[in-house]
């Protein structure tokens, strides 16, 4: 009862953290591993996986009453992100991770300083792209993003905001929107290929789907409610720890 119990706990907390800037993965994958220590890593992925897609689909359907979001571009996005998570998993079955692992915290090092050092990124909505263009570098960076995803993965929410700020012109607030469902869409085809392989554990993944679903509400809310400085600020924190985590899993584990 006490790891259900925490569980629980750490998929509330994921599903709030991840609906504003990405990162739950964070809390959750330690918690998950650490509660079923004799269980393959596949099974607790897939089982993260179920819970993470009920909370980022609620988060994305929260996002969607308020803000306005820009279909042209999460809809190609996420099914670029949808095709090429397969080929990310995969590559990792052929070829090692490794070197993604030592540079990811160094990756992240350069995107949390241009965000501190650019004020005023992602606090005014202006679009740079449109029509075509807009598609299809949508498509292009979902398709990159998707692959990171099913290859390695750690941080794949907060990249997805990045990219929307920094080369959309969106503001914080509607990068995190459109990062739902690109996201929704990375869940998926990971739950489906675990789901497939038998690697789900489907009632420990459903209670963590029901505390992430109410995270996911709370964290929606907070970041409509608070616009796009509260998330920016927040976007900061995560990328932090992302940061200290990665290179920890990197050089000193």
């Amino acid at each position: 009862m006490s790891d259900y119990l925490i569980l629980s706990c750490a998929a509330f907390c994921a599903g709030l953290i991840d609906a504003i800037v990405g990162g739950g993965g964070l809390i959750t994958v330690p918690a998950i591993f650490s509660s079923f220590p004799n269980v393959t890593p596949a099974t607790l992925l897939g089982t993260n996986k179920l819970g993470a897609i009920f909370g980022t689909t609620s988060a994305a359907i929260n996002y969607a009453r308020v803000v306005k979001i820009k279909w042209r571009v999460a809809l190609p996005g996420a099914i670029g992100a949808f095709l090429f998570c397969f080929c990310g998993a995969y590559t990792v079955m052929h070829v090692s991770a490794d070197f993604l692992r030592k540079a990811l915290p160094f990756v992240l090092v350069l995107v949390a300083l241009y965000t501190f050092k650019r004020k005023d990124l992602g606090q005014v909505h202006k679009p740079v792209y449109f029509g075509r263009t807009e598609i299809v570098l949508a498509f292009v960076f979902g398709a990159g993003i998707g692959f990171y995803d099913g290859f390695f993965g750690p941080g794949t929410g907060s990249f997805l905001i990045f990219i929307f700020v920094r080369y959309f012109g969106f503001d914080f607030l509607s990068s995190s929107a459109i990062s739902k469902i690109i996201n929704v869409a990375t869940n998926g085809a990971a739950l489906l290929l675990f789901g497939l392989s038998g690697h789900v554990f489907w009632q420990v993944g459903l209670l963590m789907a029901f505390f992430a679903v109410l995270g996911s509400l709370i964290g929606s809310r907070l970041a409509i409610k608070h616009c796009s400085s509260f998330v920016r600020v927040l976007f900061l924190v995560v990328v932090g720890v992302l940061i200290l985590k990665t290179f920890y899993d990197a050089y000193l584990r």
